[in-house]
């Protein structure tokens, strides 16, 4: 469903991303994991088409959209969940969701795609007329994850979906993602708790500074040493 070769980011003269490759099929969950500043947002930015690529191709269902614009991206079925929520503070939950089907004309899909976000959140419904901005930090991010479901992507890309939430309320989340998932969204999830992303996902990648120096079946990941004393270890150790 989505490839990417040998792609190279910049800012300035920051070289964020060196000529990184991964692929993910459709119905896949696949983590790209790694600490912070490695260059997974990069990447989802650059396939969201919000940083241009110096090198390198993204194809998407076989069409390369290496330099396509971002509400592009979105049309044809690709939609981010950026890190830190980004929601609309001053905006109601309702007006928040309905920026995310901006692009559609259809007043029937948009009622649909708002009924479909509210089974998946019944706590937005409940909330549906408060201002996003008076929201918990949970409440924010099922708001993030409802309005990028309004647009129906074909591929869902989460940015660190757990950050700053309380561990009942990540187990909240992932148990939402894995549900959108089983209705037959694809999904490139980064996260940086990777005992999390690993127990939902198919397949993941490993990245640092700007490279990936590992890929594999989740299986072979977690059975990795070094993947265990750098990225789960310390986890197991909190958690």
């Amino acid at each position: 469903m989505l490839k990417i070769e040998n792609l190279h980011v910049f800012y300035d003269a920051i070289h964020a991303i060196k000529g990184v490759s991964l692929e993910v099929s459709q119905g896949e969950i696949v983590t790209l994991i790694g600490a912070n500043g490695a260059g997974k947002t990069s990447i989802l930015r650059t396939i969201s088409g919000l940083e241009k690529a110096r090198e390198g191709k993204i194809e998407y269902l076989g069409r390369d959209i290496t330099s396509q614009q971002a509400h592009d991206i979105v049309k044809i079925g690709i939609s981010q969940v950026p890190e830190g929520r980004r929601v609309f503070t001053n905006m109601s939950v309702t007006e928040n969701l309905e920026l995310g089907a901006y692009l559609s004309k259809d007043r029937k899909a948009k009622a649909d795609s708002l009924k479909r976000v509210f089974e998946h959140f019944p706590r937005l419904y409940e909330r549906r007329s408060q201002i996003a901005g008076t929201l918990s930090g949970g409440e924010q991010q099922m708001l993030a994850m409802g309005r990028a479901l309004m647009s129906k992507p074909k591929l869902m890309m989460l940015d660190e979906p757990s950050m700053g939430l309380a561990p009942i309320l990540v187990r909240q989340i992932f148990s939402i993602i894995s549900e959108i998932h089983r209705e037959g969204t694809t999904i490139l999830l980064i996260e940086q708790n990777a005992n999390m992303a690993l127990s939902i996902a198919h397949r993941g990648y490993v990245l640092e500074t700007g490279k990936i120096v590992m890929q594999g079946s989740v299986q072979e990941l977690l059975a990795s040493e070094e993947i265990k004393n750098a990225y789960l270890g310390g986890e197991a150790a909190h958690s």
